[in-house]
């Protein structure tokens, strides 16, 4: 018997939500110990803190930002699969940011925001921070463009800050604030979307950098296959997911290209 593996999928992981992610992996494992995989964790490991378990060496099988993955952790893991997410902002296995104000401000442009507060839920998040400093960095004049830059620790303290006037604005997430629309509508009618981010691949699925070809193969296939099971059509629709893609190292390092462009613009830090 194999020794027991982890799994855990933090990047959409709302209370609201658990008993669909339980499902959804549930229905994973199964298909991975019908295809003779030993060790297939029970449960989800949750967990606040995702970067150890993204260099854990037990992981078989957890969802990554793919902003740090590529800058911190791509020798820790690799990537199996991309979801192919439904939400607004969503193409195909790409999404973005959704750049949020205040209600009660109205429509004010990126740029009429310069001197004011922007929160985010942390520097090392691709749509929190990343895609709004590749926004930011054309109108900043290689220059501080905010008076302050707060860190909330989650999209959804993000999204409270604006809506209680405590920041002026913040970049959440597409499928974040659409579960966001869905499970607290009276929080989320209390700001506006001014804009949206360019769009990079999704959160990818991703396994230990020293699974082999052969399981990786095998983690594809259960996916695939729960993608397309009709029973858990209510799983998927809850989550949000379409399917899945499988895309490369290059797909993401895309997220380091946009890091690269605001630093030759004199705009290396969101601030």
């Amino acid at each position: 018997m194999g020794a027991r593996k982890i799994a855990a999928f933090p990047m959409y992981d709302l209370p609201q939500l658990a008993s669909a992610t339980d499902a959804f992996w549930g229905a994973i494992a199964k298909r991975l110990e019908d295809a003779g995989l030993t060790g297939v964790p029970i449960s989800l490991t949750r967990s606040e803190d995702y970067a150890a378990t993204w260099r854990d060496p037990r992981l078989l099988l957890g969802q990554a930002c793919g902003y740090p993955l590529m800058k911190r952790f791509r020798n820790a893991a690799r990537i199996v699969a991309t979801p192919l997410y439904t939400s607004p902002g969503c193409e195909s296995w790409s999404h973005c940011s959704v750049f949020i104000t205040n209600a009660k401000a109205g429509r004010p442009t990126l740029d009429a925001l310069r001197g004011s507060v922007c929160a985010v839920n942390g520097f090392d998040s691709n749509t929190g921070m990343n895609l709004l400093r590749a926004a930011i960095a054309p109108l900043a004049g290689k220059r501080a463009f905010f008076h302050s830059v707060v860190v909330t620790g989650s999209h959804l303290a993000s999204l409270e800050a604006v809506a209680d006037g405590r920041a002026d604005l913040a970049a959440i997430d597409c499928v974040s604030f659409a579960h966001f629309q869905h499970f607290e509508p009276a929080l989320a009618r209390r700001v506006t979307q001014i804009g949206r981010s360019t769009r990079t691949a999704a959160p990818p699925f991703i396994t230990a950098r020293e699974t082999d070809d052969a399981v990786v193969e095998i983690l594809r296939g259960a996916l695939n296959d729960v993608a397309a099971d009709p029973e858990l059509d209510s799983v998927r629709a809850a989550l949000v997911i379409g399917g899945f893609e499988v895309l490369s190292e290059a797909d993401y390092e895309f997220a380091l290209r946009i890091e690269k462009d605001a630093a030759t613009e004199g705009y290396p830090d969101l601030r």
